[in-house]
């Protein structure tokens, strides 16, 4: 038993025992069916606190020889599968979190020999478990395997978290060499393959193509854009967050709102479990995740200029999706020249959402909106969209209050702004200048685009998730009086808004018509 060879269970125990913990223990029921295959190279990327250093302890904890976890894993999710344990703590299992090791590195002033030190750990470890094989201090984790391979025929799995690091802190280039050095030696020998029954690497970004490619092209991919298998093996699917929401007395509706939204397939959406977790120990619904990075890392790539980021950036504030081809990307930060590069980017860091059907992204929920917010909110080409942000609480209180002067004047500044970077008589721009108007009515009501009813659609409804304020019923229209007809929320008990919002296309100003339902 070693910290990097055949570790303990402790770090899988420590997350076990948290009171919130969820079962993701499925996930190694997918990995036992690619022991020993030719998929047996896998690579998952997730965005930042999505649970990938806790999947990694929990497969650590499931092939370890250092450990005994059968009474644990019985009781959980795969041990209801039939073979469960054909693998259970049956390997030498090597767990590395690189990103671990490059902190320690700094802070020790040794980066320049980051590689070589964990070569020369890894080996140590070796000669205290294999006492018989000549290993010397000198010789490549791969060497090491290979060796034990050779006398014992003992296979291994291969464990390392965030295998990115040094791509995306853009290191010395002399570093990042030994690196693909180390890469080389444990994944494109050909004679050490057979000695790995499973390798499975985690990051925060899909396999660096100009890079690292080449050292992993063995590897299957599974990202935020193409999970596959393992999309809700990995950060919290609606149904287990519906369990605990129930279970810590936690608001459905609320939770969804701020932590829901990233679409990883038809059938699954995740959250972040880091605020969902953070949101049950707090009891209050907060931005847990964006506090865990500078909001800078977004601004830095929603303010490059490329043809078209900032009409999409104002539509997705406003509460759109956007179109974005995913394809061209190249994994790299290096690579990021359009504006399809930078969306594609900010879907795997977990700032956007991707919808594969539509191809198209979106903010994904109110936390992450808010990180949008305070990324354009000193920036000189977004003051303009700021203003009206920012004067939105006088507009739905303007709203409630039946003040129908006060609500046209507001919809003409920001239909006028909105329009200066969008088509101007457009129908999708006249829908965004409105939801942006409305913005702060993000903090109280759930917003429902083009809400299907007996009669049509309404163009937006405010369903309110908080007491004693009235829903909203608004309807946009051109060149017409300003009068409400849509049925939404006709069976409705609480308190009711029809608002009839009328756009002149030649003279550019707005009409409202606002009507109390008892």
């Amino acid at each position: 038993m070693g910290i990097y060879l055949n570790p303990n269970a402790d770090a899988f125990e420590m997350g076990y025992n948290t009171p919130c913990y969820v079962d993701k223990s499925m996930l190694v029921d997918e990995l036992n069916k690619l022991v020993g295959s030719m998929g047996n190279f896998v690579c998952i990327s997730r965005a930042r606190r999505f649970g990938k250093s806790m999947a990694g302890n929990l497969i650590s904890a499931y092939y370890s020889k250092g450990c005994d976890t059968r009474e644990v894993f019985s009781k959980m999710k795969i041990g209801q599968v039939a073979d469960y344990d054909r693998y259970l703590n049956k390997f030498n299992v090597i767990k590395l979190d690189l990103n671990g090791w490059y902190q320690n590195s700094i802070q020790q002033r040794r980066t320049d020999s980051m590689i070589m030190d964990l070569h020369k750990a890894l080996a140590e470890e070796f000669k205290e478990t294999f006492p018989s094989l000549k290993i010397k201090l000198t010789d490549s984790l791969g060497q090491c395997i290979l060796k034990a391979y050779a006398k014992f025929w003992e296979k291994f799995v291969i464990i390392i978290d965030e295998y990115d690091v040094l791509a995306r802190e853009q290191v010395p280039q002399k570093l990042f060499d030994e690196y693909l050095s180390f890469l080389n030696s444990l994944f494109k020998d050909t004679t050490l393959r057979p000695a790995i029954a499973l390798a499975y690497i985690t990051g925060i970004i899909p396999i660096v193509r100009d890079k690292i490619q080449s050292k992993l092209n063995e590897f299957r991919e599974y990202t935020m854009i193409n999970p596959y298998q393992f999309a809700g093996l990995i950060g919290f699917t609606k149904e287990e967050v519906s369990e605990l929401c129930d279970q810590y007395g936690l608001d459905k509706a609320e939770c969804r709102r701020w932590y829901d939204g990233y679409k990883m397939s038809a059938t699954v959406d995740l959250y972040n479990p880091l605020s969902v977790v953070r949101a049950i120990e707090t009891k209050e619904f907060d931005n847990y995740w964006t506090t865990t990075s500078s909001f800078e890392s977004l601004k830095k790539y929603i303010m490059m200029d490329f043809d078209g980021i900032k009409r999409d950036v104002i539509s997705m504030i406003a509460g759109n999706s956007v179109p974005v081809n995913v394809l061209k990307f190249e994994n790299t930060i290096d690579s990021i020249n359009s504006k399809d590069n930078v969306f594609t980017y900010l879907i795997h860091l977990g700032y956007l959402t991707y919808n594969k059907a539509e191809k198209s992204c979106l903010i994904p929920n109110a936390e992450v909106r808010t990180e949008w917010i305070n990324s354009i909110e000193d920036e000189k080409d977004y003051r303009a969209i700021m203003s009206i942000v920012n004067a939105s609480k006088r507009l739905l209180d303007d709203t409630i209050g039946g003040n129908e002067e006060a609500v046209a004047k507001a919809l003409d500044a920001a239909h006028t702004e909105v329009t200066s970077v969008l088509t101007y008589n457009d129908e999708h721009c006249f829908q965004s200048a409105i939801c942006l108007a409305y913005f702060y009515a993000n903090t109280r009501y759930t917003l429902v685009k083009e809400l299907p009813t007996g009669k049509g659609y309404a163009d937006l409804v405010l369903i309110p998730y908080l007491p004693n304020i009235p829903a909203l019923v608004i309807e946009l229209k051109h060149n017409k009086s300003a009068k409400n007809y849509c049925q939404a929320l006709n069976n409705y008990k609480g308190d009711l808004l029809f608002v009839g919002i009328n756009y002149d296309e030649k003279t550019k100003i707005h009409s409202c018509k606002i009507e109390r339902v008892d």
